[in-house]
């Protein structure tokens, strides 16, 4: 009796802890909202990207996302920027650096998304809201915003088997070449295209590329070549463009003519011209203004305490947050037959620019201009 009278007043006691917890969270929550209503316009957005062998971050997603924030701020907000460099560690610190700093919003896109969880935890707990930007970074986040990733793999495999044409059987062997493990969008790609490809071609070897370097790929598809033969591979399934041009130079090197297609992905200059010049099949073409507008979109609205109702159409469960707002940008298969639709249409590049000298008469050929 005595036991069960404590039990049940040490049960009221937690639920009138818990009710003053809630209580004092929300308060909590309440005086941010407020403070971060105050701020106006002349907001402070840290911006981390994770890598720079990847043209898109430095020439694409940064200058992106400042120009919106700019905009959305007319002309006070600051955003205060910083690359890893692909070192989970110098992230980490990068994320300290920002705290001290007082940054209103963090965007990160994480070198490593289980790694960021600590970092993003910091943040929150200096009433620093994070947007998870390209990646999906694990702990507290509050907005996210990528493309649609396993639709990403799909589309590469879709168009692997449609260049391989009579050629895809299930005894045909390709090389699939996938990104670095830490990056949570490189297992999404990887099972995208797996969907496609299992069981209608042979996966005679199979690489997680560490760190997604180009030379990583080369020294994986050079062991690829010795492992399966130089003229046993039908195609390669590489996960994006910087480690199909590592791809390319081991096929080229071995002697292998003509090459089989090779996928890509981010439309890089090098990969649109690669594609013109007929050395690789397909890139995916993920439009960088949506995601980038998005991203700086929902941390204006976050930073000045705002709802993200009208920008976050989607919820994305992360493995340690239910839920969270985010938009998913869709991607378009890029070949040489809508080079001027996608990539010059949208302003990426002129013609001009992948029309140098060497690709000149290939640009020609297809009515590039």
């Amino acid at each position: 009796m005595r036991r069960a009278a404590v039990a049940v007043a040490a049960g009221a006691m937690a639920v009138s802890l818990a009710a003053c917890g809630s209580a004092k969270e929300s308060g909590d929550k309440s005086e941010a909202s407020k403070s971060a209503s105050k701020k106006g316009d002349a907001i402070k957005v840290g911006l981390l990207l994770p890598e720079n062998e990847t043209a898109r971050y430095e020439k694409f997603d940064k200058p992106l996302i400042e120009k919106k924030v700019k905009e959305l701020t007319n002309n006070k907000g600051e955003v205060v920027y910083a690359n890893a460099k692909q070192q989970a560690t110098t992230q980490a610190q990068q994320v300290d650096t920002m705290i001290t700093n007082k940054v209103d919003v963090l965007i990160v896109d994480a070198v490593d998304s289980k790694a960021i969880a600590s970092g993003v935890k910091k943040a929150k707990e200096a009433g620093i809201p994070v947007v998870a930007y390209d990646r999906l970074a694990e702990g507290p986040i509050d907005a996210y915003t990528s493309f649609d990733n396993e639709e990403v793999g799909h589309v590469q495999g879709k168009a692997l088997l449609t260049a391989l044409g009579a050629k895809a059987k299930p005894s045909a062997k390709i090389v699939m070449m996938n990104g670095a493990i830490t990056d949570p969008n490189a297992a999404l790609f990887k099972k995208g295209a797996l969907a496609e490809l299992k069981g209608k071609v042979d996966i005679a070897k199979s690489y997680d590329t560490k760190e997604w370097k180009p030379e990583n790929a080369n020294a994986n598809m050079e062991g690829a070549i010795s492992a399966i033969g130089k003229d046993k591979i039908v195609g390669v399934y590489s996960a994006n463009d910087g480690m199909a041009g590592g791809i390319i130079t081991a096929l080229k090197a071995a002697g292998v003519s003509p090459l089989p297609p090779v996928t890509g992905q981010d439309a890089e200059l090098a990969g649109v011209q690669r594609i013109v010049a007929g050395e690789q099949y397909m890139s995916v073409y993920k439009p960088y203004a949506p995601e980038a507008t998005a991203a700086a979109e929902m941390a204006v609205a976050l930073a000045q305490g705002k709802s993200l109702d009208s920008v976050a159409k989607d919820k994305v469960d992360s493995p340690t947050t239910k839920a969270v707002p985010s938009v998913i940008v869709p991607v378009i298969s890029l070949t040489k037959a809508n080079v001027n639709d996608t990539v010059i249409k949208d302003g990426v590049y002129t013609a001009a620019e992948i029309c140098t000298a060497k690709y000149k008469a290939a640009c020609d050929k297809l009515g590039i201009k």
